[in-house]
Parts: structure tokens; sequence; C-alpha cells
């Protein structure tokens, strides 16, 4: 079991705010997603408009540090399920990618084309300040560079910014899941990416820069996204097929890549998969642990999310290294990527065992020596 160090209480926000922010734990303790987490913490300002979780997974080797999400969920339940299971995803990140950092992670129920106000992020901040020494975030899926640099005029404990900052991780991301189909590649035998087939799903900033990556090498793409418009510009720029966002699954590729949303890999959905490799930068990617077995047995090669895609927690986390952000060190780090998932492949395949198991083993194991 994980030990649990984060403060119980958190710091009064601005006097006069009409923040609130509600330990929320014990409630949370009633879902199947939650896992000993230390904290849970739920920010809501109504005249404002947030509706905020905040969740801390495990600080044992330091503050919670994961990224902000903003994202429309139809109940609470759901939000907070999301943010639970983001959450430990982000302690067995940074345990395997060797940060002094524990897992937590941010999600603000709202829609960030048209509920994301200046007088919310405003909310936002002073919740984040109340937490200050305790988690640390950035850019996430519909929370911009732009939010985390109006947050961090405000607040401390933000990461990714253009002010005095390292800027967008999305790009440090999408290199080490390139890095990380490679090393996927190369344990299958093949050294080359020309003339191999990726089916990418999810076009945002991280699957756009990896399709970029793989065209340039010759790799042949078919990708899909929820914004038609997208999988219009990545059939020019790259030559991709274009599928429905139902049909990526299927494809007949070497390589799918999920880097949308979690959750794509189930019991329901996984017998219909079309590839031998997933590798890609989603969290999340397996609807449950156990689902990685039905991948071992049916001959599909898994990346564990947590260690292909961690170049872009590692480079926000490089930000908050004694002496300030050193890139070259960054791009070091992320280039050790294929080393760790190649180790995992071949001690997978020794024990006959699935990637997840043998990846959470490696994240405990550091954790442990640390208690």
């Amino acid at each position: 079991m994980l030990q649990t160090h984060a403060p119980r209480t958190v710091r009064v926000p601005v006097e006069n705010t009409t923040l609130t922010i509600t330990d929320i734990t014990a409630d949370a303790a009633g879902l199947d997603a939650f896992d000993n987490h230390e904290r849970v913490w739920h920010g809501r300002d109504t005249v404002r408009g947030l509706n905020a979780i905040v969740a801390i997974h495990n600080t044992a080797l330091g503050p919670g540090l994961g990224g902000t999400r903003v994202w429309p969920h139809e109940t609470f339940e759901a939000a907070l399920t999301d943010v639970l299971r983001l959450s430990r995803g982000m302690t067995f990140k940074s345990a395997i990618a060797g940060m002094d950092f524990g897992g937590g992670k941010a999600l603000i129920i709202a829609n960030s084309k048209t509920d994301k106000t200046p007088a919310l992020l405003e909310a936002y901040a002073e919740m984040l300040a109340a937490l200050d020494g305790q988690y640390y975030t950035g850019e996430d899926v519909g929370f911009t560079v732009a939010d985390a640099d109006f947050l961090r005029a405000r607040t401390p404990n933000v990461t990714g910014t253009t002010v005095g900052g390292s800027g967008n991780p999305s790009p440090v991301t999408a290199h080490g899941v390139f890095l990380g189909v490679k090393a996927a590649l190369k344990h299958r035998g093949i050294d080359r990416l020309e003339g191999v087939h990726v089916a990418v799903q999810g076009l945002g900033s991280v699957g756009w820069t990896l399709c970029e990556k793989l065209a340039a090498e010759g790799a042949r793409l078919t990708v899909t996204d929820i914004d038609d418009a997208r999988i219009r510009q990545a059939v020019e720029a790259f030559g991709a097929t274009g599928v429905a966002t139902d049909a990526i699954l299927p494809v007949p590729a070497q390589v799918f890549a999920p880097c949308a949303l979690g959750g794509v890999l189930s019991a329901e959905t996984i017998p219909a998969l079309g590839a031998k490799i997933v590798a890609g930068a989603a969290n999340n990617q397996l609807a449950r642990h156990e689902d990685a077995r039905l991948l071992m047995e049916r001959g599909v090669l898994y990346a564990p999310d947590y260690v292909i895609n961690a170049g872009g927690l590692l480079n926000v986390a490089a930000e908050l290294a004694p002496g300030g952000y050193d890139r070259d060190a960054t791009m070091e780090k992320v280039a050790k990527i294929p080393d760790t998932l190649a180790d995992i492949f071949r001690r997978a395949e020794e024990q006959n065992r699935p990637t997840n198991d043998i990846a959470s083993e490696i994240a405990d194991e550091r954790i442990a020596a640390r208690r």
C-alpha cells in the first residue's frame, strides 16, 4: 500500500473570495478508481463558474505533478473517476522516469471552447495557490499554454509557461512517443519506419507532431480525429488516409498510436484491434489494467502509456529543478525512453507477463525505496 504524505489542509483562499475548497477524499474512496489516494480536493465557485477536482495520488517521491484537463463530463462521478485514474498514472509516470515528483491531476468540468472564461481561470488560480507545495500543474487537454501563462502570473505552482518556462510540452511528448514507436518496432525486428503502416487516433498537438515525425521517415499513415477538418489537413500534409473515428481500431496497421482520450482499449474493443503494436500518447489507454493481458494473449506488444508518453512531464518537471530549465539535459532524459521500454519488453517476454505489470513493478520499487 502506498504511503500518505500530502497535507490534510489547504491555505485559506483570498479574503472575500467566492471559492470553496472541500476535501472529498472520503467520498472518492467509494469509487473503483480510488487507489489509496492521499487527498482529493473539490473547488467550487458558482459565481465565476469553476467546478474543479484536484486529485493527489502519492507523494512519496515529491509533490504531486500533473496537467490540468478541461472536459465537460456529463456527471461529477465520471469526472472524479477520470481524475483519479489520471493522477494514479502520473505517480507511475514520474516514478518510472526517475523524477522526484508524485502523481497528481486536475480536471475542470467545463467546455474548453465555451466555458473557459478569465473569471473561471481566476478562481482556479486561487485554488492552485491554496495547494502550493502539494501540487504543480500545466498544459493538458483543453488547457493551453496561454492558460498556463495566465495562471502563472497569479500562482507559482504552474509549469510549462512561455514566461520563464519551457513552453508547450507537447512536442517533447511527441518526440518521446516517436522514439517509443521505433523501440517497439525494433523489438519486433523492424529497424526502419519507411513503409511501416501506423494508425494514429487523435490529431491534437501531440498526435499531429507525431504524424510529422513518422511521415518524415517514410511511414504510411491512417488517421482519425473528432474534427473532420484536422483529418483533411493530415491527408493533405502527410498523404495520410483519413477514416471515421469508429473505423480506426480495425485498421490492419503495424502500429496503433492512440493519441486522444483514454479507455480506448477494453475487453469489448481489443478483439477488433487490427495492429500488433500499441504505442501512443494517450493516458489511460486501457479501460482496465487487466486488459493488457488480453493484448498479450492476442500477440499485441503494448508500450505502457505512462512510460512512452513521459516526455512532456520530464520537460515541465525540469523547470522546477535547481538551476532552472536545461533543454539539453531534458532531451537526454527523453532519449532514455526507448531503453526503458526495451527493458520492459524483454522482461515481459522472459516472464510471459503483460508489459504494464512489469512497468508498474519498476515504479513500485522506486516508490518503496523512498518510504
